[in-house]
């Protein structure tokens, strides 16, 4: 487990796990008042926290499965990056999919955030790639079972 620096701008708690296995916790809408989105339309909604994040890791803003399965709502950029040198407020660029207007209250919660590492990569020109049985099949090019 690493630590995180946080800056809170809200009057609720610190994001938390809801279960010991949980990958990521759940960001709120810090707006005072709500925002309604209509069909396609999109917003960015702000979370009131900043975050330092340490070198090598970086923080994926995704979308809460029963917005998007319940009423289309999913994070536009998804899954967002946030990279470990970034220190402005969190926002979530949220978009309606569906047909119909959604609401978002104050406080409700809108997005997950998931913190990962990563590695950066240095590139090595080649001429020629390693062969495999895949290949350059893509999109869809495993079939359907």
């Amino acid at each position: 487990m690493i630590t995180v620096p946080v800056q809170n701008n809200t009057d609720f708690e610190l994001p938390q796990y809801a279960t010991p296995a949980s990958a990521g916790v759940d960001l709120k809408a810090a707006i005072k008042e709500a925002i309604t989105l209509g069909p396609l339309e999109r917003s960015i909604i702000p979370t009131g926290l900043k975050i330092a994040l340490p070198e090598g890791y970086e923080a994926q803003v995704r979308p809460r499965s029963g917005l998007a399965a319940k009423h289309g709502i999913t994070v536009l950029n998804s899954p967002g990056t946030i990279d470990a040198d970034y220190r402005g407020e969190i926002g979530v660029i949220l978009v309606n999919l569906s047909q119909t207007s959604f609401t978002i209250q104050p406080e409700e919660r809108i997005a997950q955030l998931v913190v990962a590492k990563y590695e950066q990569i240095q590139w090595e020109e080649t001429e020629e790639l390693s062969q495999t049985n895949r290949g350059a099949g893509g999109f869809g090019s495993t079939g359907k079972k």
